[in-house]
């Protein structure tokens, strides 16, 4: 599921926030949305999502179809992001 080195990056709700609010994923995510708040993400806003997270902090994670519905809230990305064990590549 990850590859890299064994440097472990601990990765923010924060950090999800600003991936998700890319024009390619949601172009009008609200700076007020809660981080339980049930989101829609589509199979290609999954994979530029992923394609960001790889590019802006090292962390590669194939996409599967699990993500889906494992990707249901910015807490749930989060939460899953940094127990798939996500590693900065060296």
């Amino acid at each position: 599921m990850t590859t890299g080195s064994s440097a472990r990056v601990e990765i923010t709700t924060a950090a999800v926030r600003k991936l998700l609010s890319d024009p390619k994923i949601f172009p009008e995510l609200p700076a007020e949305l809660d981080e339980d708040t049930e989101l829609a993400l589509d199979s290609l806003g999954l994979v530029w999502f992923l394609h960001l997270l790889g590019t802006e902090h090292d962390l590669v994670i194939e996409p599967e179809d699990e993500l889906i519905t494992a990707f249901r809230s910015i807490r749930g990305i989060t939460d899953y992001v940094n127990q798939a064990g996500g590693r900065a590549d060296g």
